[in-house]
């Protein structure tokens, strides 16, 4: 065996224990990291040809793998914005050169001088913006994702357009007699009163008043009639300036269900058509008793929140706890993750041999299910790559043992000329 190659076998051989413990300092440097992915180095054999009377010592080389596949624990925060994946999907973010990275580290806040949600290695958090309605969805790239931009947005006005309105009317209330909508306008003829508070279409708050009145015990019926507030007489009431909105006939079967068109149409001053849903009123034996009054829209009002649900749907809340939704984050995955290449800063990016990028959402196509408030750990364990570093450190000191006996040996081949 030749000396020089002894001595080049031992130089590897530092080399490879050199590498190896340059990934145990990074596990070790990042284990308190966010969605940090430990590195591990593997060897393998490079052989010489030798011949029957003399050995060719070879070396051995090094390469890395990184577990980007496996799940770290959940670690639980108070910030909605920290986000985690509980499954194999991939957050798919932007850096400075506006490309789209994947990453698992999940730690976002709102930045402050640019309004966007960006993790603590400045890579800012994509989605698609599903304000106006189902965004177009590019399955094998990031086309249509825009940074997720949170701060000092304002909800826009949003007129209503439909409602839901139901009650028990008092089956003892006495019949009105001569009550008719036109009736109505002059004088205050009405057995039970409830007001809705609707929207414009500038997001301005219009009042209905919605009068029921007993017009009939056989057949059981009801008058229902909505006026605009704002045309009420003097103190608020009868009479009002106006004709009704709108009337709508209700009739009652024996058991008192609702049996006639469950529903009343009206167009909101300065709105839009208005639908109210009438199903679920009655008339029962029973004091008149509201059920449910709800109508869609809403008035301008700034953002005091975010709420990120499961589904990865990022809704805004007003201060009247109003949720209006902004953006859908996506997950993404490859068909080998841990093939991907890792980037500064916890990112990566596919390579031919990680696959090609595929993009849904959580909760479909077991990409996993996203969680608010918490950040994924790390998966290094402390304990493990303590006792890599150990055996990193012993091979390194016998392959520069062997380093060492190839250059006496030549020293002794030196001095034969002597």
């Amino acid at each position: 065996m030749s000396l020089y190659g002894m001595m080049r076998t031992g130089v590897t051989g530092m080399a490879v224990q050199s590498n190896k413990l340059g990934a145990i300092s990074d596990n070790i440097a990042n284990s308190g990291t966010a969605g940090y992915k430990r590195a591990s180095t593997e060897f393998s054999t490079l052989l010489l040809q030798s011949g029957p009377g003399e050995y060719n010592s070879g070396a051995v080389n090094s390469s890395t793998r990184y577990a980007i596949s496996q799940q770290g624990a959940l670690n639980y925060t108070t910030s909605a914005t920290d986000l985690a994946v509980q499954g194999s999907g991939f957050f798919l973010v932007s850096g400075t050169d506006g490309l789209p990275y994947l990453t698992r580290a999940g730690s976002f806040a709102v930045d402050a001088s640019t309004g966007y949600l960006t993790n603590t290695a400045g890579f800012r958090l994509m989605g698609y913006d599903i304000s106006g309605g189902d965004p177009n969805i590019v399955l094998n790239g990031a086309g249509g994702l825009q940074p997720l931009r949170i701060a000092d947005v304002r909800l826009a006005a949003i007129p209503t357009r439909t409602g839901a309105f139901a009650a028990n009317l008092p089956a003892n209330d006495a019949v009105v007699t001569g009550s008719t909508p036109a009736d109505n306008i002059a004088g205050a003829k009405f057995s039970q009163k409830s007001s809705l508070v609707t929207f414009d279409n500038l997001g301005k708050e219009v009042t209905l008043d919605i009068y029921l009145t007993k017009t009939s015990d056989s057949p059981i019926a009801w008058e229902m009639t909505a006026f605009n507030r704002a045309d009420a007489g003097l103190g608020g009431g009868f009479p009002y300036a106006t004709a009704p909105l709108a009337s709508q006939s209700l009739t009652f079967d024996a058991l008192g269900n609702l049996s006639s068109t469950p529903s009343m149409m009206l167009t909101v001053p300065n709105g839009q058509d208005l639908t109210l849903d009438l199903t679920g009123m009655t008339q029962l034996a029973d004091d008149y008793t509201p059920l449910k009054a709800t109508v869609d829209g809403n008035a301008p009002s700034s953002v005091s929140g975010v709420i990120i649900g499961p589904d990865g749907i990022v809704s805004a809340l007003d201060s009247s706890g109003r949720k209006s939704p902004m953006y859908r984050i996506p997950l993404a995955t490859v068909t080998s993750p841990d093939n991907l290449n890792p980037k500064p800063g916890n990112v990566y990016e596919t390579t031919r041999e990680s696959g090609a990028l595929q993009i849904g959402f959580p909760t479909e196509n077991a990409l996993g299910t996203m969680v608010s408030g918490a950040t994924e750990r790390s998966n290094v364990d402390m304990a493990s790559e303590l006792t890599e570093m150990i055996s990193a450190q012993r091979d390194y000191t016998a392959n520069s043992k062997v380093f060492q006996t190839g250059s006496e040996l030549l020293d002794v081949l030196m001095n034969l000329k002597r």
